[in-house]
């Protein structure tokens, strides 16, 4: 089974409450949720971590106790360039 980890960005918390007549009212939850159905059947699961802190998403990358084949970030307000998460690749 693939393991999947997707980590979400600042502000990705209020997805579906903060001005939903311009962002929609699709929450992160409702995302994750779609996410874990559609895994299901590659068979993969998924994993789901979301802060405002960039240092904590660098400590989940980090974090070698969890096995995860894969990682894919919807990054937020990190769109721009977040040379503390590229570098947490290396």
């Amino acid at each position: 089974m693939t393991r999947v980890l997707v980590l979400n960005g600042p502000n990705l918390n209020l997805l579906g409450t903060r001005e939903p007549q311009i962002y929609g009212s699709t929450t992160l939850s409702d995302i994750i949720t779609n996410l874990q159905t559609k895994a299901a059947s590659f068979p993969a699961t998924i994993e789901s971590f979301q802060s405002n802190h960039e240092g904590a998403i660098v400590d989940r990358i980090h974090d070698r106790s969890r096995k995860i084949d894969a990682i894919i970030i919807n990054p937020g307000a990190f769109t721009h360039t977040s040379v503390a998460i590229r570098d947490a690749f290396v």
